[in-house]
């Protein structure tokens, strides 16, 4: 069981409530990692499943969880003979923190009877780069669980010199080996810095809404995240998140609605 397995373990307490120990080594400066706490949820709903894999995940943000004890709370809706549907909860402290719709099914690993191969082209790895490590103080931990190589245009903010578009890329893979999994894939989605931050915007931007689906079962090896967004407006963002494996396949796809930050 590698460190992020026991970050986001769920023991089952009876059929419907699941014990989670949300972990601080995933915060971004105090709030915890959305797609951290997507794969907290996403263990629990799936082992109250009778199927293997977290197919289709909303999940609605109400207030941010802190590190230290909660619980997960899994409501089945309906299972078919190839899908099940559950509401699940995350409650801390008697009060819901994330609320979410969550689909399980099986995934065969079959070839694609169809896929778009037209991509934002990437440079190799070894001509992208890290994101400076955060000053200890800053209490941003996420970045030390993760290895990520970024596309040098999308973090030219960092230098005062951003793109003008919401837009970020980069190469990710655990920190510890591991080989991804929907889990991680779960992480990987909200992995990118806010794409508003190429566009001028700085500061925390919380999300309010995420969509994300597993589209197929990941091979070993370096994730690509390609993000973007359509529209910046009214103190809100959209930002959609592509993610292939090293054979190039989709594996999945994301949209969330978050806040511009105010920093």
């Amino acid at each position: 069981m590698t460190k992020f397995d026991e970050a986001t373990q769920a023991i089952k307490i009876d059929d419907t409530t699941y014990d989670v120990c949300l972990d601080t080594g995933y915060s971004i400066g105090g709030p915890l990692n959305g797609g951290y706490l997507m794969a907290v949820i996403l263990r629990a709903a799936v082992d109250a499943s009778p199927f293997e894999h977290p197919v289709s995940t909303t999940a609605q943000f109400l207030k941010a969880p802190v590190p230290g004890p909660a619980q997960v709370r899994v409501e089945p809706l309906k299972a078919g003979r190839t899908a099940a549907f559950a509401r699940v909860t995350l409650v801390q402290d008697g009060t819901a923190k994330i609320e979410g719709l969550i689909t399980t099914a099986t995934l065969s690993g079959a070839t694609p009877d169809y896929q778009d191969d037209e991509v934002h082209p990437m440079p190799p790895v070894e001509d992208c780069l890290r994101l400076p490590d955060p000053k200890p103080e800053s209490g941003m931990t996420l970045n030390a669980q993760m290895d990520m190589r970024f596309d040098p245009p999308t973090i030219g903010w960092l230098k005062g010199e951003p793109t003008g578009r919401p837009e970020s890329r980069a190469y990710f893979r655990m920190a510890e080996p591991q080989d991804p999994d929907p889990y991680v894939l779960a992480l990987a989605v909200d992995a990118l810095p806010p794409v508003v931050f190429s566009a001028g915007a700085r500061g925390w931007a919380p999300t309010v809404d995420l969509t994300w689906h597993l589209r197929a079962l990941p091979a070993p090896g370096w994730l690509t995240l390609i993000g973007g967004g359509r529209m910046i407006s009214d103190g809100w963002f959209d930002e959609e998140v592509e993610v292939r494996d090293s054979t190039g396949r989709l594996v999945a796809q994301s949209r969330q609605l978050a806040r511009v930050g105010r920093g």
